[in-house]
């Protein structure tokens, strides 16, 4: 009972607006002096210990260093132009131009932050001033930037496969054609609704430039970003360096590509390091939060009452998987994506081996469930991101309104992968 009543009293002051990492790490205080005495936190240096050399982990904060270091250096913005450029003259091109480079994005940086900012910042305007829908051109580029949150090298993934104990390439494959899936729903989605209301999603006027020196540009401005992805995320998935390794080599490659156009600067360099090292620290202080909080529930029964509680779930691996991903599409409405990761899954984690769950397949369900909190209000975070850039002239009950097809075409593809789990063996 001590586990549970800590539980609900977490989500009730993460729902009452307190400090994420701090209110985990606070609320195991108490309830473990309570419960245990002082002689639990003999153990608490130690996974700490474990945590600050756990090698994995260590690709997290270079993996944002490589997407800051793309963003600042302006590689994102030109790949909009370029894209806008070819398809534009499109019913619903605009749409069409920003999901792709959304998929370009997350698989170059995995910064959802930044995909959702850079993109509002230069793709709303033009969609405005072409009078696509508010609400259209707000839902493409929430659901678009997310996309960083199951493509690799997503963040989340390498949270997962920590907290399942899988591979990381592994994961990685597992998540291509998912990932995948997820961007051809979203086009279909835009071309469909341009087709069938052309005023939500209208052609914008032919460019006078060639054709042949519009596609140069483009090809000159992807292939770099996209040959850095690609070995980037081919040598974890072919097995020939470790995630930390390649994630390194990212980084430099990502220095290399803005020396070659010109805008690597010091100035820019501090400003994505002071980034960088503002987006980990609050990952890890979290992660320490909730590492803290999993080893109180664990001490206190918390594991065992919720094995006793799943023991009850109708319908065996499938009522199972089923009632999960209930529960976690509606705590991403409240919480975020590191604190289910790391609070919620391992409790269930156990539960998969005794049921004979793939946990591989698992942690993909979870990642699509996950990218779907970055949307759902009110603590959606792709949301406030548009919301800091997006001008007056957008209304935030539009940007809510417009993002709800998109977190329906989530679901599909969840529906798609959950029954059909050989989705994840195709690579």
């Amino acid at each position: 009972m001590i586990a549970l009543v800590m539980f609900i009293v977490c989500l009730l002051m993460l729902t009452l607006g307190f400090p994420v990492a701090f209110t985990f790490g606070g609320v195991a205080l108490l309830f473990g002096l309570y419960a245990e005495g002082l002689q639990l936190f003999m153990l608490v240096a130690y996974r700490m210990e474990a945590i600050m050399t756990n090698v994995t982990l260590m690709a997290v904060p270079l993996f944002i260093f490589m997407g800051l270091i793309l963003e600042k250096s302006g590689i994102a913005e030109r790949m909009l132009e370029s894209m806008g450029s070819l398809f534009g003259h499109v019913r619903g091109g605009l749409a069409v131009s920003t999901v792709v480079v959304g998929m370009l994005l997350a698989a170059s940086t995995g910064v959802v932050g930044a995909s959702v900012v850079t993109m509002g910042l230069i793709a709303l305007p033009v969609m405005l001033k072409y009078n696509y829908d508010k609400q259209l051109a707000s839902g493409v580029i929430c659901a678009s930037g997310t996309l960083g949150q199951i493509i690799p090298p997503s963040i989340v993934l390498i949270i997962l496969a920590d907290v399942l104990h899988q591979p990381v390439g592994d994961f990685y494959r597992a998540a291509l054609l998912p990932g995948l899936l997820l961007v051809v729903l979203y086009i279909i989605y835009c071309l469909a609704l341009a087709y069938f209301k052309e005023e939500m999603a209208p052609p914008i006027p032919v460019s006078n430039t060639p054709r042949a020196i519009q596609y140069w540009r483009a090809f000159k401005t992807i292939v770099p970003a996209l040959t850095l992805v690609v070995v980037v995320l081919g040598t974890v998935i072919a097995g020939v360096a470790t995630p930390t390794e390649s994630a390194a080599m990212g980084a430099v490659g990502a220095i290399v590509l803005a020396l070659i156009g010109g805008n690597l600067r010091f100035s820019m360099l501090h400003q994505v390091a002071m980034e960088t090292t503002k987006i980990s620290a609050m990952v890890f202080t979290i992660l320490a939060g909730a590492t803290f909080f999993s080893m109180v529930f664990t001490y206190t029964g918390g594991d065992e009452a919720v094995e006793q509680i799943m023991q009850y779930i109708p319908g065996g691996q499938w009522g199972f998987v089923m009632l999960m991903m209930i529960l976690i599409f509606l705590l991403g409405f409240f919480i975020d994506f590191v604190e289910i990761a790391y609070i919620f899954i391992p409790m269930i984690a156990p539960i998969l081996l005794k049921l004979g769950i793939d946990p591989l397949w698992f942690g993909i369900l979870v990642a699509l469930n996950l990218q779907a909190s970055f949307l759902t209000p009110p603590f959606g975070f792709s949301l406030f991101y548009l919301r800091g850039v997006a001008p007056s002239s957008v209304s935030t009950p539009e940007i809510y309104r417009g993002v709800i097809p998109f977190i329906l075409l989530q679901l599909v593809a969840l529906a798609i992968v959950m029954m059909f789990p050989g989705i994840i063996r195709v690579f």
